[in-house]
């Protein structure tokens, strides 16, 4: 096979001029790569189909690698201009079933497929200038604005693994081979594994800042686990031994399930692996593009699920215990195999980076000594549920990559399959999926008895846990919960009580209040670590979050709906996640719009308030509060709506600004001071007061004429 996928770049160098070519040649491939991953496609309208239930219609993924692009670089303020905000909108979230993903069908009219295709040869014209324009220091670091171009290059080659997944699962009349994707054609009967001895070692897991590659925030910080000898098996799990497996029941017998598992079995109906096809003469393999006879000498895909089924019936049937490897176990092999991390990474060695096939091959084929397949062919399901090292600290500009899985649903996957590309063959990445969950996903086996992971329900997020602590504990100094006093006020204002929009509802408690008075209330943060601790209250009524003593002394508190009497309105609030100032489109018809401490902290808060009172019906009200404290970290001077000297050198103040523009839409009704306290240690508070002031739509012409 041809080889179609580059390596990835390192961040140093001394020739920033190669360095930008190396870049732009890297972003090239990638783009590249994925639009020809959707060339198997039969015709057009495959891409309005869904292959999986809980997931969008395949144009959502081939719009949503693009966007990322300019929504990240809009966000980091590298650019300020969209390209189409529709579709930076419809293509922006929903890949991960999470409950702010929004997946009604009803919500979303899908382009013209070649529409997508313009859109995306814009977004690509308008990287590849910026590569070529942006200032470029090396090494290059967080801070720098390449950055952000590598995220978006590493996002893509995420999903063009995810992606492939997703085209294996549909129906096989819909894709069509390809001379690019070319499958294995080693076939044969399974070699019979075997497990080896590895002696124990204690490994440090994590990087520091100045790693010379790119890395997700998830994999900065550090950790030392010590690691006792075990011994694991040769070869993953081929098909063929897990033939075994399915011809002795074990997709029936309750017992060798978890909870979980069986809750699975129960709405997927599965009695065998995802892709094996049942057939008049026994099981054939489903590839990404065709149907096959069965190589039974291939890893199987599973999830992690049917993984540790499979471990149960082995350790029933041997006597012995099985599970898993953990990650610290996948460290020591690695380190053991003497691989060698980018740039010197030889891919010629494993089934990775599409440097052989577009499929798995023979388990039996990539030694690493005595241990085959320790990176490449497919994933290896860990038992470990993943979390951040100590020292974690989520990106500002993606800082939902990582967090929303440490709810202990994700189990980490490590070694990378043979789509694996960019940073996925890198020995720091860290991914992890739901354990339902399908990738070219499969696992070798350890002999021992399963590690417990101490599930850690504590937010440490220091911004995130200071809002919970702002949003729910008790009052300081004698000044009133800022939350429940605006979502009070906002209750008397509004005239009616159908539906309020909370935007910037951080972590949910002002939503819950307003659930007392409107029959229905959407909130709505563009930071989904903060929506997550409402829709944990939602779920199970009670959040954790560890609180700032003194240094590094912290302490443990919690709270729940109950205490507050709103466990009988939560069901009346939906969290989701959006961007104030470009929110899709049927976020509409309310009767209130709260935005509190909101407007001086988007990127180009015009936006927004040009474009609100289409959110609103008639007689609607909109509510803001603000302190105003303008800061150029998060909304560029140039888009500030109060707070600066004009051209007369005359003083502009937010309020101003605001009747400037809201006044073509709406009447102000009043205006008030709103103080809030914000704890940051016992003898350190803030002591803010915000300015609220409520809005009137006016009466629309239609209705004056009438």
């Amino acid at each position: 096979m041809k080889k179609i996928s580059k390596l990835p770049i390192t961040l140093d160098g001394d020739n920033s001029a190669l360095k930008r070519q190396e870049i732009l040649e890297y972003f090239q491939n990638t783009y590249t790569l994925y639009e020809k991953l959707f060339e198997v496609f039969v015709n057009d309208s495959v891409f309005y189909q869904k292959s999986e239930p809980t997931r969008h219609p395949m144009i959502f993924y081939f719009g949503h690698t693009a966007t990322f692009f300019i929504n990240k670089l809009i966000l980091a303020k590298v650019i300020t201009k969209r390209i189409n905000p529709d579709f930076e909108s419809i293509f922006a979230i929903g890949v991960d079933e999470m409950r702010w993903d929004d997946m009604s069908s009803e919500h979303y009219t899908w382009p013209d497929i070649n529409e997508v295709r313009a859109y995306r040869a814009k977004v690509k014209s308008h990287i590849e200038e910026l590569i070529q324009i942006l200032p470029l220091s090396l090494p290059i670091t967080q801070d720098n604005p390449f950055w952000i171009i590598l995220m978006g290059i590493e996002h893509e080659r995420i999903h063009i693994e995810t992606s492939s997944v997703l085209h294996r699962q549909l129906d096989i009349s819909q894709v069509k081979n390809s001379s690019v994707w070319l499958t294995c054609k080693d076939f044969g009967n399974a070699p019979k594994n075997e497990l080896v001895s590895i002696e124990g070692a204690t490994i440090t897991l994590g990087k520091d800042k100045n790693h010379h590659l790119y890395g997700w925030d998830n994999e900065y910080g550090r950790e030392s686990e010590i690691v006792n000898d075990f011994e694991t098996s040769k070869y993953l799990v081929s098909n063929g031994e897990f033939m075994e497996f399915v011809n002795d029941g074990g997709y029936e017998k309750a017992h060798l399930w978890d909870e979980e598992g069986r809750k699975f079995l129960e709405i997927s109906a599965a009695t065998h692996p995802p892709f094996w096809v049942k057939s008049e003469n026994g099981f054939r393999y489903r590839s990404m593009s065709e149907i096959m006879q069965m190589p039974l000498n291939w890893p199987v895909d599973v999830n992690n699920l049917e993984a540790m089924a499979f471990c149960r019936w082995k350790s029933e049937k041997e006597g012995s215990d099985y599970r898993l490897l953990s990650e610290a176990e996948w460290y020591l092999l690695y380190e053991r195999s003497h691989i060698e991390d980018v740039p010197n990474f030889n891919d010629a060695k494993a089934n990775i980076n599409l440097a052989h096939f577009a499929s798995s091959c023979p388990v039996n084929r990539f030694a690493f000594g005595d241990i085959y397949d320790v990176v490449g062919n497919v994933w290896q399901w860990t038992q470990t549920p993943i979390d951040g090292f100590k020292g974690f600290k989520p990106h500002p500009i993606y800082d939902d990559f990582s967090v929303p899985t440490f709810d202990g649903k994700h189990n980490l996957i490590k070694g990378g399959s043979w789509i694996s590309s960019g940073n996925e063959l890198m020995k720091h990445s860290r991914y992890a999926f739901r354990r339902h969950f399908y990738q070219h996903a499969g696992f070798r086996y350890v002999k021992g008895k399963a590690i417990q992971f101490e599930e850690n329900i504590y937010e440490s997020d220091t911004s995130v846990s200071q809002y919970c602590e702002f949003q729910y504990a008790k009052s300081s100094f004698g000044v009133e919960n800022f939350a429940v006093t605006c979502a009070k006020l906002a209750s008397e204002y509004s005239l009616n009580h159908t539906k309020a929009l909370d935007l910037g509802c951080a972590t949910g408690r002002a939503s819950f209040e307003l659930a007392r008075h409107f029959d229905k209330v959407t909130a709505i943060d563009f930071s989904a670590r903060f929506i997550q601790v409402g829709v944990a209250l939602q779920t199970k009524g009670k959040i954790f979050y560890e609180r700032q003593e003194e240094g590094e002394i912290k302490s443990r508190q919690s709270h729940s709906l109950e205490e507050f009497s709103l466990l009988h309105v939560k069901d009346k609030v939906e969290f989701w996640q959006g961007d104030a100032c470009n929110l899709k489109a049927h976020f509409k018809d309310f009767d209130l719009v709260m935005a509190t401490n909101l407007i001086d902290r988007l990127y180009e808060p015009r936006l927004f308030l040009e474009s609100v009172h289409e959110r609103l019906n008639e007689e609607g009200i909109l509510i803001l509060t603000s302190p105003y404290t303008w800061l150029e970290e998060y909304t560029a001077k140039e888009f500030w709506i109060g707070g600066y000297m004009d051209e007369n050198d005359k003083e502009v103040s937010t309020l101003e600004g605001l009747k400037s523009i809201l006044e073509k839409n709406f009447k102000l009704l009043d205006t008030k001071d709103i103080e809030f306290v914000i704890r940051e240690t016992p003898r350190k508070y803030q002591h803010t007061i915000a300015q609220m002031s409520i809005w009137k739509l006016k009466t629309s012409r239609k209705c004056e004429i009438v």
